[in-house]
């Protein structure tokens, strides 16, 4: 009998976890059953998540129902759901958080993305839910805005999990990883425990070669030199952009300045591969998830995806592979006339609007499950 692919990531180093949360799959034993028949070792959530969880199922209406009627508001009644869903799994994750010493079974809680661009408003809101949540094994997720860096080094320095969320270029990275790194240095400059904060930065692919394959299409189709170089280039630049990521990775926490930290217990922010799922039909659907399998990192998959993925998979550590070809596929871009850097600062933008607008969407679902009826009678 075929090994499950799945299960294998482990053997290279790699934490698997799931893009998705939905109630029933806490209460109906489906996530017990991934986490031992897959290996899957943590889940993150966002609002997009949320909405399609609580506008496309009765899971939660009964729950709806009884806070409307008690007065309660969209946005407190989000906050309850998404919150006990978030704790819920954190619990059904616990027994894992504690054997591999906290280095898996994180669930993942975004704050409000409209206060992307708000440092006060990340920090109070960020503590709020993890004062909420109130379990070791939940991480809160961040925007890796201009806005958010002051904010993931002020709650890194609390003792505060964060995800770093959003993040698409390789000199924010290091920006970061510096973030994280001056939160643990405050913490230990205060002599607090820095063994049990968490943080992982989420690297988002797929959306990369989203943008920029349709800008090298175009050149492709107007023919002569540059088509030649685009054509390399073509759905090549997200994957690139992770293995270069992680060779900044590697540089950063086998650092002098880090090893001090570590030796003071600290643990390195691993990144975390996020938007894993192929955009283009004409990829394979486990393009990306195949490319950046390595060593302490995570990936991140959606349902689907990991469908794919056990059927088909073929993991091998490849994340340190042709690594000069990747820095080569990078430093091409401006020859075609195409900036990283303006690139990645547009999938920042739009990534937050993609996330407000789910969130404004569910308030508006909350609002309509209650007064227009579509809540299911109890029997």
């Amino acid at each position: 009998m075929k090994s499950n692919p799945l299960k294998q990531l482990g053997v290279f180093g790699q934490s698997l976890w799931l893009d998705y949360i939905r109630r029933n799959m806490i209460t109906g034993g489906r996530i017990r059953h991934l986490i031992e028949e897959d290996g899957l070792r943590g889940i993150t959530s966002n609002p997009s998540i949320f909405e399609k969880a609580i506008a496309d199922s009765h899971d939660y209406d009964k729950d709806i129902r009884a806070m409307a009627l008690n007065g309660t508001g969209a946005k407190e009644i989000y906050e309850v759901l998404s919150q006990d869903d978030v704790r819920n799994a954190a619990d059904e994750f616990r027994s894992l958080y504690d054997r591999t010493d906290g280095k898996d079974g994180y669930v993942s809680l975004e704050v409000n993305p409209h206060l992307a661009h708000d440092t006060k408003g990340t920090i109070e809101e960020a503590r709020l839910l993890w004062s909420a949540l109130n379990r070791p094994n939940v991480l809160i997720k961040v925007p890796a805005t201009a806005d958010g860096l002051p904010a993931i080094r002020q709650l890194i320095s609390e003792g505060i999990n964060v995800n770093v969320t959003l993040l698409f270029g390789l000199p924010r990275y290091r920006q970061v990883a510096e973030a994280y790194l001056s939160g643990i240095e405050a913490r230990v400059a205060q002599s607090k425990d820095v063994k049990h904060v968490a943080s992982v930065a989420s690297f988002f692919l797929s959306r990369i070669d989203a943008l920029v394959d349709p800008l090298l299409e175009k050149l492709i189709a107007q023919g002569g030199r540059k088509a030649g170089l685009a054509k390399k280039e073509h759905g090549q630049v997200a994957i690139a952009s992770a293995k270069m990521a992680y060779q900044i990775y590697k540089e950063i926490f086998s650092s002098a300045r880090f090893e001090k930290l570590a030796a003071r217990g600290a643990r390195a922010q691993r990144l975390l591969w996020a938007s894993t799922s192929a955009k283009n039909p004409d990829y394979s659907d486990v393009k990306y998830v195949e490319a950046i399998i390595g060593a302490d990192t995570v990936t991140t998959v959606p349902l689907e995806t990991m469908d794919a993925y056990r059927d088909h998979g073929n993991p091998k550590a490849r994340l340190e592979q042709d690594v000069e070809a990747a820095r080569r596929v990078l430093e091409r871009l401006p020859e075609l006339g195409i900036s990283i850097d303006e690139v990645t600062q547009q999938l920042v933008d739009e990534g937050i609007e993609k996330f407000k607008k789910p969130f404004d969407n569910l308030m508006e679902t909350v609002v309509q499950k209650y007064h227009h009826g579509n809540l299911k009678e109890e029997s």
